[in-house]
């Protein structure tokens, strides 16, 4: 607890409002607003306010006005976590909300679970693969009971989940106001890191290797060989981060999910999450959600130990090499997820 009782010393600002409209012929319309004193009902066809599923408060319903005590304290938490992201998008209008609104295919990494009333936004190298295995159970109507059971591939097959995009716009409003939603967060440069690791140091990944290392290669290594120009397989670790500062390359396509920012895959400053977890507090920001669900009795979230996971020290080793002016344009790529989930500039950096 000691990481979320500090979180929560750090962060001490008032309840606010997100308002979130978006416009356009073929632009999702979002506009609710949660209070914590007021959860959002469903009413039935007699009008009389009921509470959600079989009879049992939903999700939403228990995050803003929880009956335990032990809930109540862990919402202040994330309270203060919300109103982060909320002071963060106001301050950085300009760059955080560069749209007025959403397309229905912005919204293909939000997860819909209907039984349970969630919608869980995924990015990838922030504990992903287990969220979905965990969606794949809640939402599976029986079909899995033990999340550890589903093989990682087959958590990824876009089959296995429905996502917003492939709700009506009136049906993804509907879930956006009465669905709990939340997402997961990382350090940025270490999850930037694993995603390096996991996707040019392993000689398994041979698509990353083809479409990406290929392409780095040409372009930030002189006098590269044919070999390596057709493999794309040794790409150094300082290549991929010129790759990523370079004006051309954003010009061209978005980021691989992998390492595209978190507010640029989740829209934070568009749709109002209800609940920000973090890779530091995985387990107990997990198992929190799953007790808001009602099926924290019998569902826990995998926990496995793991040595090869993308650490702070790892992070920093990574950095050695990379010049003070590559780490300041870099940092200036991923600052607003460092300013939203409140992050502190990495020690070891040396920014201009």
């Amino acid at each position: 607890m000691k990481p979320a009782l500090l979180e929560v010393m750090r962060m001490n600002r008032i309840c606010r409002m997100v308002l979130a409209t978006c416009l356009g012929s073929f632009i999702l319309v979002i506009f609710y607003f949660q209070s914590m004193l007021h959860p959002v009902m469903r009413r039935n066809p007699f009008g009389v306010d009921i509470c959600c599923r079989k009879g049992s408060r939903s999700p939403l319903q228990e995050l803003y006005n929880p009956t335990q005590l032990e809930l109540s304290n862990t919402a202040v938490l994330h309270q203060m976590r919300r109103d982060q992201v909320t002071d963060t998008c106001r301050a950085n209008s300009a760059v955080s909300r560069k749209r007025r609104g959403l397309t229905p295919n912005d919204l293909k990494h939000l997860v819909v679970d209907e039984d349970h009333e969630l919608i869980y936004c995924y990015v990838p190298k922030v504990a992903c693969t287990n969220w979905k295995r965990l969606m794949m159970v809640l939402s599976g109507r029986g079909k899995y009971s033990d999340p550890m059971e589903i093989p990682a591939n087959e958590a990824h097959v876009a089959a296995n989940l429905k996502t917003l995009n492939q709700y009506s716009i009136p049906e993804i409003n509907h879930r956006l106001k009465s669905y709990m939603k939340f997402l997961f967060v990382r350090e940025p440069f270490e999850r930037l890191v694993s995603a390096y690791r996991n996707k040019f140091t392993q000689k398994y990944n041979t698509s990353f290797h083809k479409r990406y290392g290929t392409k780095i290669i040409r372009r930030q290594r002189k006098n590269a060989t044919q070999e390596a120009l057709r493999r794309g397989d040794d790409v150094r670790f300082e290549e991929f981060v010129a790759y990523l500062i370079d004006p051309h390359t954003q010009r061209e396509e978005p980021f691989n999910e992998h390492w595209q920012t978190v507010h640029s895959l989740c829209h934070p400053c568009h749709i109002r999450y209800d609940l920000v977890g973090k890779y530091e507090t995985l387990e107990e920001d997990s198992n929190y959600v799953l007790r808001l669900a009602g099926v924290g009795s019998y569902l826990k979230f995998p926990t496995y130990a793991k040595s090869t996971r993308t650490t702070d020290e790892m992070t920093t080793e990574f950095f050695q090499n990379i010049s003070s002016e590559h780490q300041t344009q870099l940092y200036e790529v991923y600052k607003l997820d460092f300013l939203m989930f409140n992050y502190s500039v990495p020690s070891y950096l040396k920014l201009e």
